[in-house]
């Protein structure tokens, strides 16, 4: 199982950092952000400790292929009533896809983008334009497009949606990211699993899945809310939620949970214990 969470990532030890806080939780992966989620402003890569990092994995018999990197959130290719708010997006991804090269890792992951009013075909438009102007085959990691819980102008929120973006979208480097607390607040009932990855392949193609985000929900199903609540908290259910993570179609890709800390306590080396022993702990 590859199995992790999100990191921090900080001055001064950056990439370093992340790995060791991903190896305190006894995981062997992690998901950071290469600076600050909610804007675009980033130390130069030769900052980030990129070569200590690997040692440090190396040391431990791991690679930079289980370090997942998410861009920023204010990323937003479905805006079409802001030509400025558009260019700066594709310039913002572009120099993450650089960061993530420099990194190592294998995966970038992209919140599709909200359309604010302009209507989803509009949007999803925008989007694969904006890819196509952002990604290119010489580049190493593959930008995976997150599956959406449906919130106000999200795109994303069906895996229609995300499958039109993909056939829209020129290059190869191109996958998906399903987030479970996100489908399940989309519509998607996840009692029956082998249904979801059955839809998922029917509709998209299960070798565009490149990385789950593992998340309880505090909402109903089909709420598009999007609110991640702690494994076995939620609607969704430790149950559910544990056998996604021990799914064998799934053993090779990586999985990261995003679940809120507890009394500003990182939760994740207890739940990512429960996970690999199958067995719920109450930790709130």
């Amino acid at each position: 199982m590859i199995l992790g969470s999100h990191v921090s990532m900080s001055s001064p030890h950056y990439v370093l950092g992340s790995i060791q806080e991903m190896l305190s939780y006894g995981a062997n992966a992690c998901m950071i952000y290469t600076g600050p989620p909610q804007n675009g402003r980033r130390v130069p890569i030769e900052k980030l400790k990129i070569d200590e990092a690997k040692a440090l994995l190396k040391e431990n018999h791991l690679s930079m292929d289980h370090v997942v990197v998410h861009a920023p959130y204010l990323i937003n290719l479905a805006n079409t009533l802001n030509p400025q708010t558009f260019a700066n997006s594709i310039e913002l991804l572009k120099n993450e896809i650089i960061r993530t090269d420099a990194i190592g890792s294998p995966y970038l992951i992209l919140h599709p983008g909200s359309h604010v009013n302009a209507g989803s075909d509009i949007g999803i438009q925008s989007i694969i334009q904006g890819l196509n102007e952002a990604l290119d085959d010489t580049q190493q990691c593959t930008l995976c497009l997150e599956t959406m819980a449906g919130k106000g102008s999200e795109c994303g929120r069906s895996f229609e949606e995300i499958k039109e973006m993909i056939d829209g979208v020129h290059s190869s480097k191109i996958g998906v990211c399903l987030d479970t607390c996100h489908i399940h607040d989309a519509g998607y009932d996840l009692s029956d699993f082998d249904h979801i990855l059955k839809m998922f392949d029917d509709i998209i193609g299960l070798k565009y899945l490149k990385v789950i985000h593992l998340n309880d929900s505090k909402n109903s199903c089909g709420a598009r809310k999007d609110r991640h609540e702690n494994l076995g908290h939620g609607a969704i259910g430790f149950e559910k939620l544990c056998q996604i993570a021990h799914h064998p179609l799934l053993e090779n890709i990586p999985i990261i949970l995003e679940t809120p800390y507890i009394e500003k306590k990182p939760p994740y080396k207890e739940e990512i214990s429960m996970l690999r022993n199958k067995q719920f702990i109450n930790i709130k």
